[in-house]
């Protein structure tokens, strides 16, 4: 539907708040909380029209709704390129070409790798496509037509839509926070792993794994220390006190810090400070060296 612009623009933009200009719901523009952006996907500009008048007194945890406007697919393709903040997108099927809008939502995932941003198609005729093929092979969250579409049901869908998008996008930034932890974590553990002897005993005090530093300090290789008994670099009798202090703590699942004595392959001693650490079905040995008898290592 074509129409002069001069005539209908006035009617599908948001019109702006002005700085501390208080709202109808009693707070000022500026400690509003944001509101959730919801793009209309249509090239009738009488849709855009209704739908957002519709929608005006929507609110959803505390935050209204703006509406972000496309007419064709490709234009709705670069809103979204350009706004990835979008929660909801109704998406008309037929604009530019019968199915305009089936390609939007493929593109939306598979181009754009936007999987937050909840799709609702909305077709004005019934029975151009068959529906449930359209649910099962798009990655869609709802489909109307757009007769059936009423303000009662359009408020329910948006509602529900911004409420799957709220929970997606919160599960999200935990992943993105945890992720920011496990790299920090990592490059602990790479700093460490490039100054610090570790190795890990299984459940039955054996070398389940050791770093690169370990293998070096001892000379010995990590196959033939995988599996070994400890005793290959201190034999025994152990230090009566370290031992009972270490299996005490260690059995009341705490951790055990002391220096050790060890020696290495060729016969020279070399002394440790250690942190054992027991772990899920074994004990995770962390140590630095302190001294060698010939030479530092």
């Amino acid at each position: 539907m074509n129409q002069n612009d001069d005539d209908t623009d006035w009617m599908i933009e948001d019109e702006a708040q002005p700085a501390g200009e208080a709202r109808p719901d009693g707070a000022s523009a500026a400690s509003a909380p944001p509101p959730w952006r919801v793009l209309i996907v249509d090239d009738d500009v009488d849709v855009h029209v209704v739908t957002k008048f519709s929608l005006s007194n929507a609110c959803f945890q505390g935050r209204r709704l703006s509406f972000l406007h496309a007419y064709s697919g490709e234009e709705a393709l670069n809103v979204l390129r350009n706004t990835p903040d979008i929660a909801l997108v109704l998406l008309d099927v037929i604009m530019e070409t019968s199915d305009a809008g089936l390609h939007v939502a493929r593109q939306i995932r598979d181009t754009l790798h936007n999987n937050l941003v909840r799709i609702v198609l909305r077709t004005g005729q019934p029975g151009q496509a068959l529906e449930h093929s359209i649910i099962l092979d798009y990655d869609i969250n709802d489909f109307w037509c757009k007769t059936d579409l009423t303000t009662r049901k359009l408020f329910t869908t948006v509602i529900s839509s911004l409420r799957a998008y709220a929970g997606l996008e919160e599960a999200y930034q935990h992943t993105v926070a945890l992720q920011s932890e496990l790299d920090a974590a990592r490059k602990l553990l790479a700093a460490v792993d490039q100054h610090a002897v570790i190795a890990t005993l299984d459940a039955h005090g054996r070398f389940a794994a050791v770093n690169d530093k370990f293998c070096t300090v001892f000379q010995f290789s990590r196959e033939e220390l995988l599996e070994a008994d400890p005793r290959l670099l201190h034999a025994p009798p152990y230090p009566a006190d370290q031992l009972v202090d270490a299996l005490k703590a260690l059995n009341e699942g705490e951790a055990w810090t002391d220096v050790i004595t060890t020696w290495r392959r060729d016969g020279q001693e070399v002394r440790l400070r250690i942190t054992a650490t027991p772990d899920d079905g074994g004990t995770i040995i962390v140590g630095s060296v302190l001294q060698a008898l010939k030479k530092p290592l």
